[in-house]
């Protein structure tokens, strides 16, 4: 018999503190840097995003998305056999150890599951879910819990407008369980690591300290070129691996990075935006946690239905990039 692994459940976190583009132009101001919510909203379409408390690390977001999911599942943590966790901002410089055995402590999934995180920045969710598959179709686990979380704010740099305005905070979680019936269908995921110093935090840990900046950075420009090509290439190479067209696709599911770039990449697939989740205005730029984001709330508002096809897709900092197929 061969195996699936399906979506059994979703779920979602955002922190309490939402900040509007007029916040945020308010508090950038205060220290000197002048923008404006119309200038934020044309270049990114974001409207407001996010901000984790200052007592709220990575882990305590993905564990309430998690939670979510797990409710939505209908299962307890100790059915999990996998925790996988796909974020940039650990809680331990380093990563070490890893967020997701903090989550898996957190939740009390006390069986010894396996945990471990994954990095591919904003690919990030993408990579962990077709990790999770991988182990589920060839009978390794049953239940896997997928996360993408993050806590972008702690490496802003509030004196460059051009990135401190477009990134927020949040998680999302899917579980995904062994299943006869179909539910991720492919998964393609590619990286070039000659375009890392385009979107980059660039600092290291040296003897205790940092050694160069320890704040994001990006080359808008060449980030947006870049997006575009490979999220239009990697869409329908995942398509062609599941023997889907493009016009069978209920929902294109990207990640919320720009608006600009959803647009660009649903014109090049031939898709109306009319298909497209959009939760980026809402959020901001969430990386990792941006599509399990926007898929959550796909589903949570009766968008996303039971039976339909799914595109997810993302691209970020490594260069790497990857898109899945889901038949829901």
């Amino acid at each position: 018999m061969t195996v699936y692994s399906r979506v059994l459940g979703t779920g979602s976190y955002l922190p309490a503190e939402r900040l509007t583009n007029h916040d945020l132009v308010e508090r950038l101001a205060k220290i000197g840097l002048e923008t404006s919510d119309e200038w934020i909203k044309t270049r990114s379409g974001i409207s407001a995003r996010h901000f984790a408390a200052a007592n709220e690390l990575t882990s305590d977001l993905a564990v309430k998305a998690a939670q979510a999911a797990l409710k939505s599942a209908g299962i307890e943590s100790s059915d999990l056999d996998l925790i996988i966790l796909a974020t940039s901002t650990p809680d331990h410089l380093g990563g070490f150890p890893s967020t997701a055995c903090v989550v898996q402590d957190k939740l009390g999934a006390h069986n010894h599951c396996a945990a471990f995180d994954v990095q591919a920045v904003c690919a990030g969710f993408t990579y962990a879910l077709a990790i999770a598959d991988a182990f589920i179709r060839v009978g390794t686990y049953k239940k896997v819990m997928v996360l993408g979380a993050e806590t972008f704010s702690r490496i802003l740099n509030f004196q460059d407008r051009t990135t401190s305005v477009l990134f927020g905070d949040g998680a999302g979680a899917v579980i995904l369980e062994a299943s006869a019936e179909p539910g991720i269908l492919s998964a393609a995921l590619h990286a070039d690591g000659s375009q890392r110093d385009i979107l980059c935090v660039p600092g290291r840990a040296t003897n205790g300290g940092v050694e160069g900046a320890a704040f994001l950075t990006m080359d808008g420009p060449a980030v947006f070129k870049l997006a575009v090509k490979v999220l239009e290439q990697v869409a329908h190479e995942a398509l062609e691996k599941a023997n889907l067209k493009s016009e069978q696709i209920d929902w294109l599911v990207p990640h919320q990075a720009n608006i600009r770039i959803m647009e660009g990449t649903a014109r090049k697939m031939g898709m109306s935006m009319d298909k497209v989740i959009v939760t980026v205005h809402e959020h901001g730029n969430t990386s990792a946690a941006s599509i399990p984001l926007a898929l959550d709330a796909g589903i949570r508002s009766g968008q996303i239905k039971r039976g339909q096809h799914l595109l997810l897709e993302g691209v970020g900092g490594g260069f790497a990039w990857g898109a899945v197929t889901i038949k829901y």
